[in-house]
């Protein structure tokens, strides 16, 4: 909650372990890319488990896998962080 009203924006990279069910495996999750700020790291690995996922497949059999997940923590009001791609609607946080 400090951070959000603080406008503390970030992302955080995790490598997640799905199982050929589409189960994540949150014991298995990994902060490969941290934001900086260790509140938002745990809140998206807390997240974690809430996700749900179709199996990948390979040549129609469904396969577990491991991939990087990336986390973009974003405040309404604050400006975009360097690299986003944020289409603003007129007159919403860009000062119009």
């Amino acid at each position: 909650r400090e951070l959000y009203e603080r406008r503390v924006q970030g992302n955080v990279t995790l490598r997640i372990f799905i199982d050929a069910a589409g189960r994540v495996h949150p014991e298995s999750t990994m902060i490969v890319e941290p934001s900086g700020y260790p509140a938002l790291d745990s809140s998206a690995v807390a997240g974690v488990p809430l996700l749900d996922f179709t199996p990948a497949t390979l040549r129609g059999q469904a396969i577990p896998v491991t991939i990087l997940f990336p986390v973009f923590f974003r405040h309404p009001e604050a400006a975009a962080l360097p690299g986003d791609t944020i289409l603003k609607k007129r007159g919403v946080g860009n000062g119009e």
